[in-house]
C-alpha cells in the first residue's frame, strides 16, 4: 500500500513541475514506464519479460595522429560493441525453452539464434522492436528460493548477440473523421 501511495505522489508531482515549468505534457514518458517485454526467438514459443537490461550499445573511439600535425588527434568510430541482455521473469516451476536452450548449451551445443524483442506499452500498444543477431545464452540463474519470502520468485536469463538492431515502426494511420 505504502509504495502505491508513494507511486501516486511522484505521477502528482512530476506532473505538476512539468506544468509548472512550462514544459510539454510528458503523458507519453508515463506511459512507456509500465511495461512488457516479447521476445521471439527462431523456433520458440514467444517468452514474456518485466525486466529487461542491456538494451545499449558503444562504440569505441580510436585516437588517430596524423604526420605533420602535432597539435590534436582525430578520434575515429572503432570497435561496436553490444552488452549481454539480462532477461528477468516470475519463475513457475516448469522449464522454460530459454532454459532449455540454455542447458543444451551447457551440454556442447552450439545453437545461436536470431530474435526479435517487442516493448509493449501499458495500454498494449507496441513501442519499439528491435532485432538480434546470432543470439545465445551464456547464463541462466535460478530463482532464490525461501519459504518464509513473499516475494515472486525470479529468474534470469543472459542472452548474448552479435548485434542490435532498432526497427522502425510503421507511422500510425489516421483515424477518419466519422
Amino acid at each position: 500500500m505504502n509504495r502505491l501511495v508513494l507511486a501516486s505522489l511522484l505521477l502528482v508531482s512530476v506532473a505538476l513541475g512539468t506544468a509548472a515549468a512550462g514544459a510539454p505534457d510528458r503523458a507519453d514518458d508515463v506511459k512507456v514506464s509500465s511495461f512488457s517485454v516479447a521476445i521471439e526467438f527462431d523456433g520458440m514459443p514467444t517468452a514474456f519479460f518485466k525486466s529487461v537490461e542491456g538494451l545499449s550499445m558503444e562504440i569505441s573511439v580510436v585516437e588517430y595522429r596524423e604526420g605533420g600535425n602535432n597539435e590534436f588527434t582525430r578520434k575515429l568510430p572503432g570497435v561496436r560493441k553490444w552488452p549481454n541482455l539480462v532477461l528477468k521473469q516470475g519463475f513457475d516451476g516448469s522449464p522454460s525453452a530459454l532454459q532449455q536452450w540454455a542447458l543444451r548449451l551447457a551440454g556442447g551445443a552450439n545453437e545461436r539464434k536470431d530474435a526479435v524483442l517487442s516493448v509493449y506499452g501499458g495500454n498494449g500498444e507496441l513501442v519499439s522492436r528491435y532485432t538480434l543477431h546470432q543470439a545465445w545464452p551464456t547464463k541462466w540463474t535460478g530463482p532464490t528460493l525461501n519459504g518464509a519470502s513473499t516475494e515472486v520468485a525470479m529468474e534470469v536469463i543472459e542472452i548474448a548477440h552479435d548485434g542490435l538492431v532498432l526497427v522502425p515502426l510503421p507511422a500510425p494511420t489516421p483515424r477518419a473523421n466519422p
